[in-house]
Parts: structure tokens; sequence; C-alpha cells
């Protein structure tokens, strides 16, 4: 095809795209609420009131409000349209339409952030007309729906002009998880880092960051020399890197189990290890303290036993990593067995048919080819426990760790900001050091396995030592789990423990309680949190998904300047404590241009980029599996890269998509730190409740709802297993002598 002919031609695509984007632009700044409205948007309420100042769109701002500088959107959409027939020549047309696009965006930003609600925070002299001082509030669904389509018209100008070879579908979702990583990750975060360079009375002094980064309240090493505790940096650093070690170890053997032997109770074991990812932390450190507290039931039993003194030994660094194991453990697995699964059986016969034993096969063969997996595993384990707030808090007693620090630092008697901010600075730091270790570790060697090639072969069975170290790690720390949770169960059944241990249904009915007439009526005080949660969860669990999955599609499949930054932006949320998350988003979206506190969107967003690291991490070790030659093929065959990641990659990512769902909605229900400041009356999460009701001291309460939790969870997982499937890449014995064995990536 001549130039001409190609230029002309990705210029007509352009234009067709770039039109359609330009009509919803259109539509969000003369039909839609410019801000936000009364009720919010979805209760319609507006349009009764379309015309009044506050349910106004941009144009009635403009023309009948006197909001004059609200006309920089308008003219960028107008620009763009002139643009796009006036300027003949692709390229420039391009070119120009980026321009435009990118400086409406940042025009609406910015006018966003100056013009708050006392009015002009910078250029007053300029802005002196009434409508400007009286100010403005945080932006509604037009500014949203009309930045969404200069965003994508600047990612289509992009592509046109050959970036992202071309490809405007990668280009606007590199485009697209950008802008949302910016705003609600480094925008709120910076909120509260910027504390630390100031000053007691908030002036910005830089030169005082470094003592209190670098000062021996951090990094003290008075352990290891005995004169005293070590810092809570280091005492993070070493917890972090055990519940790492000791999680990937965990999940390895459960993986293995499942996948290589012929354990008869695979699904008891499953629900083992899928339990403790479904409980709020704080629960398994009491249930923890009910056991091997001083008046727990395993320490009296072994003081009446044995005579020995009963001691307070659960507190401290012990107690905090056997609840982080088991906390943790569940991630890794839910890593590892789509990565066990993944590796070709085809190279381990080769392997042992060049006279290879069983265990030199899987120490050369198979475990070389989990080591994506391994050290995503890993990562996640150390950048968990680094993370985690409820288990050191409960149980931590002397043992000092950076995010209860930052906890106490900002809501302690004496809240300083500025320490916070250094102490979340130094946990951003071993957190990057992890991740730059782990990317040195699987190096750029090549790890695909799954090719479009059929593979007939069966996973070689493992060595009786290995399978024998499988059993005799999992198979304990199975039965440890299953009596931890029992202490849970008695202890919702119990009317109070301790003191009174009969058997009671009350806490159920007073949770739960459910009022029979001539209509129903729930009458139990969890009942409004309870769907609440559920409602909250089940929407922000697929968001999140989706986006980290996407997130790992770019990373492994496509390349970019400033890849290795953008990988290591996705992880930011994960690594910052979720009360420092919590606070920075008070901070950040409490005022305009973006009011969103008090809420349900603030809590779906927080969970969405909170947990999205998993499903990042999740998909990088799943698709790094996945032979490139799959895409290749398909583009060959006529396919778009949006239609091949459609069908031919997400349908191989069973696994992935599973650990992502399962996660994501499973945190969202548990977790406590990132919403405990986000809750309001109106939309209470469960932990929120539960964490009142334990301050209350209804222990009963508390561990019935978190009870009805877990059996809530454990059947949302099995129901997202039965819609998903597994993949299937090698030929099963139920279907070895059919006509039609299953094609790769079909669906079980």
């Amino acid at each position: 095809m001549p130039p001409s002919a190609y230029n002309f031609t990705g210029h007509n695509i352009m234009k067709r795209t770039v039109i359609h984007w330009l009509i919803v632009g259109f539509v969000g700044f003369f039909l839609l609420p410019w801000y936000m409205v009364d009720g919010g948007f979805f209760s319609l309420a507006w349009l009764g009131a379309f015309g009044e100042q506050g349910n106004g769109s941009g144009a009635m701002q403009v023309f009948s409000h006197g909001r004059s500088w609200l006309l920089g959107p308008l003219l960028a959409l107008i620009g763009v349209f002139i643009a796009l027939f006036v300027v003949k020549n692709s390229v420039k047309s391009a070119k120009t339409i980026a321009a435009i696009s990118a400086a409406g965006i940042i025009y609406t930003a910015l006018q966003g952030l100056i013009i708050v609600r006392a009015g002009p925070r910078l250029f007053s002299g300029l802005l002196e007309g009434s409508a400007a001082q009286a100010g403005q509030i945080g932006f509604g669904t037009g500014v949203l729906v009309l930045l969404i389509a200069l965003l994508f018209i600047l990612t289509t100008s992009f592509s046109a002009m050959g970036k992202g070879r071309g490809d405007a579908f990668v280009v606007g979702l590199i485009g697209l998880i950008i802008s949302l990583v910016s705003i609600f990750v480094f925008f709120p975060v910076a909120h509260i880092l910027i504390s630390a360079f100031q000053s007691s009375d908030g002036q910005f002094s830089p030169l005082l960051f470094f003592p209190r980064f670098f000062s021996s309240d951090i990094w003290g090493l008075g352990c290891l020399t005995f004169s005293g505790s070590c810092g809570p940096a280091i005492n993070s650093l070493f917890l972090a890197v055990m519940t790492g070690a000791g999680s990937t170890m965990l999940g390895l053997s459960f993986a293995l189990i499942f996948t290589r032997t012929g354990f008869v109770a695979k699904p008891l074991l499953r629900v083992l290890t899928i339990i403790p990812i479904i409980t709020p932390p704080f629960v398994i450190g009491l249930a923890l303290i009910l056991l091997f507290g001083r008046t727990g039931a395993a320490t009296s039993v072994f003081a009446d036993l044995f005579g020995a003194e009963k001691t307070r030994w659960i507190y401290g660094f012990q107690g905090v990593y056997i609840a982080q194991l088991l906390s943790f453990t569940p991630i890794a697995f839910l890593v590892l067995i789509g990565v066990v699964e993944g590796v070709s059986p085809s190279m381990e016969e080769a392997s042992q048919t060049l006279d290879a034993n069983r265990w030199q096969t899987f120490r050369y063969v198979s475990l070389p080819l989990m080591r994506p997996g391994l050290a995503n595993a890993f990562l996640l384990g150390f950048i968990e426990s680094l993370a985690d707030f409820g288990n050191p808090l409960v149980l931590g007693g002397n043992f000092s760790v950076l995010s209860t620090e930052i906890y106490f630092s900002i809501v302690g008697a004496v809240a300083n900001p500025s320490r916070a901010a250094t102490l979340a600075i130094a946990l951003l730091t071993l957190t990057l050091g992890a991740f730059l270790l782990q990317r040195k570790w699987i190096g750029k060697k090549s790890y695909a396995t799954v090719t479009g090639k059929a593979d007939s072969g069966r996973h070689a069975a493992l060595s009786r030592g290995v399978k024998t170290a499988c059993y005799m790690t999992a198979l304990p720390w199975a039965a440890f789990t299953a009596l931890v949770y029992s202490m849970i169960i008695a202890g919702s059944f119990v009317r109070l423990w301790g003191y009174n241990n009969s058997f009671t249904f009350d806490h159920y009915i007073r949770a739960f309680g459910i009022k029979f007439g001539e209509t129903w009526r729930f009458t139990g005080v969890a009942w409004d949190s309870y769907f609440t949660t559920l409602t909250i969860a089940s929407i922000a669990a697929p968001l999140t998904a989706f986006v980290g999955l996407a997130t790992a599609y770019l990373l492994v499949r496509q390349n970019f300047a400033g890849k290795s930054w953008f990988e290591f932006s996705t992880m930011l949320s994960f690594a910052i404590p979720g009360t420092v998350i919590g606070v920075s988003y008070i901070l950040a979206f409490n005022f305009p241009p973006i009011e969103l506190t008090g809420t349900s969107i603030i809590l779906i967003i927080v969970f969405v980029f909170r947990n999205m690291p998993v499903g990042v991490r999740g998909g990088i070790a799943a698709m790094s599996q996945l032979d490139k030659s799959l895409d290749e093929a398909s583009i060959t065959l006529g396919a778009n890269s949006y239609t091949t990641a459609r069908r031919v990659i997400a349908p191989l990512l069973g696994p992935a998509l599973i650990a992502a769902l399962t996660y994501s909605f499973v945190r969202a229900i548990t977790s406590v730190s990132a919403v405990i400041f986000l809750v309001s009356a109106k939309h209470n999460m469960a932990t929120a409740f539960i964490v009142g009701r334990v301050e209350n001291g209804d222990f009963g309460l508390a561990i019935a709802y978190s009870a009805v939790l877990i059996v809530t969870m454990l059947a949302a997982i099995i129901l997202l297993q039965l819609l998903i499937g597994k993949r299937r890449l090698r030929r099963d014995d139920r279907v070895e002598n059919t006509a039609k064995p299953p094609v790769t990536g079909e669906k079980a």
C-alpha cells in the first residue's frame, strides 16, 4: 500500500474514533450536571431542577450563572473538531489534536484545584467576578464524562502518530491506567507524604527530612548488639522476610499436594487454605489469644499437664509471625497453584526420557519454571507483612513495626503527621528494595511453557522426599488452622468466654434476627452493614480484577517508555499501610475538585486500588508462562489486540482471574485499616461494625458476625470457581479416549 493511501486510511480511522469521543464530550458538557448533586447522580433527582445552579450542566454554568472560566473545556472540544477537519495531513492533525486535548485536560484539572469552595486560591486578581468569589464544589458526572472523552481523544491521536505501534487499544489502555493510578494513588498519597518535609508549624523545610528519616528511632540496631530494641523499620524488615519465605514455602507445599499427588482430602484441605484469607486479621489475633494467651485454652491445658507457668509468650514477634502466616499463606497458594498447573508436562517427560529421576526433574526443570510465581508470591507476602496493621496491633506487644507506629503517629494523643509520613517513606524504601531484588532474581530469562501446540502429556509425579516434605509441612499447618478456627466457631456460641461458657444462640439472634409476620423484618443490628458490605464488595471485585489483569497484560505483553516505573507505581498503594491510605484519601477527597468522603464511591475506589496489585502480580505470573506466539498467531489471522486479549489470553487466565476476584472480594469485606476513617452512618462496613463491638467488649456478637462473614465468603469463592472454571492444558484421564480432546484455554 502506498504511503499516501496508508495515511489516508489511518486518518479516516482516527477521524471516526475522535468524532465518537467528541459526541461523548459534548454530551458531558451540555446535558449532564457539572458539579456534584444531592442524592447522587443515579437518584435522578437533579433532572427536576436541572436549570438551577447546583444541578446545571457546564453550558448552563457558563451562560446562565456567569462561570466563564468553564469555557476552557468547551473550547478544547471545539478546537479538536476544527483540527480534525481543517488539518489534512494525518501526522500534523494527530499532533494538533493531542496538544489541544492535553491542554483541555490540564486546564479542567487546574481550574478545579484553583477555585474551591472559598473562592480562588491563586490568581484572585484575575478572577474577581462574583461567581468566582463564591467558589465551586466538587466535580460531577459532566466533568467525568468530558475528561474521559478528552483522554481517549488524546490516546487515539497518540496511536495515530505511531506510538504503541499504532495500536489504539493498547495506547488507550495505558492512558487509562496511568490516569487512574495518578488520581487515586499518587494524588492522595502526595497529600500525606509532603508532610515529611514540613516543620511543626507547617512550613516547607526539606532539610528536616533527612535527620528524621535516618533516626535511630526508625533504623536502630539495638537488638543485634543486646543494647536495646531494634527500630520499627528493622523489625518490619525481619518480619516481612520471614513471612514472605514462610508463606511461599507453605503455599508451594499446598499447591504441589493439590496438583501432583492423590491426596484424598483435597476438598477439605482447599477449604483450610482459603479460610484464613476470608477472616478479619484481628479475629485471627483474638483466636490466638483465646488459644495461647495467659488464660487461653491451650495454655491452661499445657500448664495442667506439665505444671508449666502460664506466660504471655504469644505477644511479640512470634505471635505476629504466626498470625501473618495464617493470614498470608492463602495468597501465596492462590498465586502458585496456577503457576504449578502451568508447567508444561512435555518438558518434565523429556527430562525423564533423558534418564533424570523424579527429584532431578523437579529440581532442575519444574522448580526453575516456577520462578516467576515463587518471586511474586514472596513479594506479595513481603509487602502484605509490611503493610499489615491488624495482627501487630493485637499481638505486637513491645514489638513495634512501621504500620502500627504510623497509626499511632496519626491517631495518638498527640498527632504527628510529619513522623507518620517519614515512617511511610521508610516503608516504601523497603518495598522498592524488595521489588528490585525480585526483578534481578527473575532476570530476562524465558519461562513460557504454554504455547499454541497441543500438550497431551501428564505432570511428573513428585519424588518420595518432596512428597513427604510437602505432607509434613502442609498437613500440620492445616490441622493448626482448623484448631484456630474452631476457637472462632466455639466463641460465637459461648455466652461470655472465660466466665460463662454455656451454649447460646443469642449473639446470632441479636446480629441477624428476622421477625416473621405479615411481612418479614430484619431486626438484627448487623443487617445494614452486612448488605452494604456485600454490595460494595460485589462492585469493587470485578473492577479490581479488570484493572489488575489489564495492567499485567501491559507489563508482560507490551513495551513502552517508563515501563519499570509504571510497574512499581502499581504496587505503591499496596505497600502503604491502610491507615495511611485512609487518611490520605480524606485529605485528598474531602475538598474540591474531587469530593467523595461520606459516599460509597470512595469505599469502592479505595478497595480497587488497594487490592489491584494482587491482580497485577498474579496476572504477571500467569502471563509469563503464555508464549507470545499465541498473540502473534492471532494477529496474523487478522485479529486486533483487543480481540486477541479477549479471545486468546483471557481464557487462559482462569487461575489468575479467580485469584484476583477472590482476593479483592474478601479484602473488601475484611479490610479494617483502609476504611476505618472512610465509613459513614449511611455506608457502614462490616469490619468497622465489628471493631466497634470489640471496643465495647461485645466479643460474642463480633465473633458471631465474623463467622457469618466467613460462611458468606466461602460460598462466594465456590461460586466463582464454578462460574470461571480452570484452564486445561493437557489430556485428562477422563477424556483421554474421547474423539475430541479439550482445546487449549477451554473452560473446564
